[in-house]
Parts: C-alpha cells; structure tokens; sequence
C-alpha cells in the first residue's frame, strides 16, 4: 500500500538529521521538496540517491494531482520535505496531506527538526498553550491589525517567524502594541552563530540594534503578552447576552436572527436585544 511520509530536515545543524528520516528517504520511491537544489546538498552528504520533484506553493495543486494519482496507482512511498524543518509547519504540505487523507492513502509522520518548538524549549516563556502565527504581513495596516488580534488573544504566549530584513520593524510594532511582553527573539537556531535577545520589546530592540548581524539570519520571536485585558461585556446586558449567545450557538442563528427571537419571546425588549447585540459586535470585533 503507498504511504506519505512527511520527514523533517535540519533547520541548521547537519547532525539533527535523524537516522529515520536517512533511512525512509533511501527507502521512498520519490521526494517532493520545495527546492530541489537546497534539498540535493543534504541527500548529497548522506548518499541519497532518491529521486527528487518540487512542491512549493507555486505548484503544489498540480503536483497534488500528479502525486495522488501514483499513490493510488502505484505501489510507492512518497516523502515529503521542506527546505528547514518540520513539513506543513508554515511551509506548502498541509493540502496535499488533506487530500491524500481523504483519497484513503495513509500518511505516517516523523519527529525531528521544527525551529517553533526549539525556540519555545529554550524561551522561558510559560508554553502550556501558545498561538503560532507565522510570517506577520508586511503591510503595515495589515500588520497593525494582526498584532492587534495577538493583543486581543486570551492565550498570551505567541510565536511568529521573521526574515532579518524585517525584524527590527517587527519588534517596534510590538513595543507599540505590547510594550510590556516578555520577548525571547531567537536567531540562527541551531546553526555556529546562534544568539537569544531577551526582555521587553524595549530591551530586546537595543539588544538587536547593538547587534553587529542583525540583518542575517532567520528569526523566531517568542512573546508572552503582559499587556493582555479580559474584554468584558457590561453587567448590565450580560443576562441577554447569554441568551443571545445560547440562541445562535445551539439553533445556529445570526445575530439579527437572535435578537428578533428573544424580542418575540418577550425575553427582553427589542431595543434592549438591540443594545446588547451592539456590544456583542464590538466585542467580536476586538477579538479579531
């Protein structure tokens, strides 16, 4: 039967290649890799002969086609990797795993290499929930209001990937949104010139400006938001917001729907059932 393998490489170190992921890449019939040139060194320095295609995000839904095609035709095992890393994790992969899941073709998974758990293990920074939010945009309004989404998040430990050209920038925009979070900005994880800048945005932003490299490298930037505030909807309305709230959560109703019903029960008055639907909508919004 064929089988999906998604095989992490190094992100750095050549020594973190496990003896797995050596041994399922010699046994696959084929490796889909996001570029062929960067992945030919590693099967280079371990005798891999196997036989290579690309898969990025430019061609992933034809080759996705391709691919299932042989899985379900052939008996053959197919390894999917990355240029660093952990396949899927904010790389190309994760649709090709949906659809050859849903076409009944096992996929097998292996453990190695992922730059957003080596950089959560060294941070410091509480790790029991996290939000993962990959490469921020780099519009500044878009920017603006992903960080506000991350203020507004309740789960206050966050990671983002950054590019060296853009990582002074980001941690400015932190500082102005979150200017009390604990920041651990790793860099070059794994690699000879590997460095941590720890602080708050203010210190970790003069640690980096004293840092004579700072625009080589990849970055990941582990945060806890110190400047989190529960948003709270006004005791006043808080009884018909949770009707209003029961209603489009158990009969699957808009909003508008909501009110409309809970005014016709005589629960509370229109302009009330208005009122409260009002800060719902705020409150929504600011979770965003």
């Amino acid at each position: 039967m064929s089988k999906l393998y998604v095989v992490p490489t190094p992100i750095g170190n050549l020594g973190d290649m496990t003896k797995r992921a050596v041994e399922t890449l010699n046994d696959c019939e084929l490796i889909l890799a996001e570029d062929t040139r960067h992945t030919q060194k590693l099967l280079n320095h371990f005798n891999i002969k196997t036989k290579m295609s690309s898969y990025h995000k430019f061609n992933e839904k034809q080759r996705s086609e391709e691919i299932i095609q042989r899985l379900l035709n052939e008996d053959i095992n197919v390894a999917l990797v990355t240029d660093a890393g952990t396949p899927c994790i904010s790389d190309p992969g994760y649709e090709l795993v949906r659809e050859i899941r849903e076409n009944g073709i096992e996929v097998i998974g292996l453990t190695g290499a992922s730059a957003l758990t080596t950089a959560l293990s060294i941070s410091g920074i509480e790790t029991y929930e996290f939000a993962f939010y990959g490469f921020l945009p780099r519009k500044k309004s878009e920017l603006d209001t992903a960080l506000k989404r991350v203020l507004n998040n309740p789960v206050k430990t966050f990671v983002f990937y950054e590019s060296p050209k853009r990582i002074l920038n980001l941690i400015e925009n932190i500082k102005a949104h979150m200017p009390n979070s604990t920041l651990c900005v790793c860099k070059e994880l794994t690699k000879l010139h590997e460095k941590t800048f720890y602080g708050n945005a203010d210190e970790v932003l003069e640690q980096l400006n004293n840092h004579d490299d700072v625009k080589k490298g990849e970055y990941v930037v582990v945060g806890y938001n110190n400047d989190y505030q529960e948003q709270e909807l006004s005791s006043y309305h808080a009884g018909i917001h949770g009707i209003l709230f029961d209603k489009m959560i158990k009969n699957e109703y808009s909003l508008k729907e909501a009110v409309n019903e809970a005014a016709q029960e005589n629960i509370t008055s229109k302009n009330e059932a208005y009122k409260a639907s009002l800060e719902i909508k705020k409150f929504i919004e600011k979770l965003r």
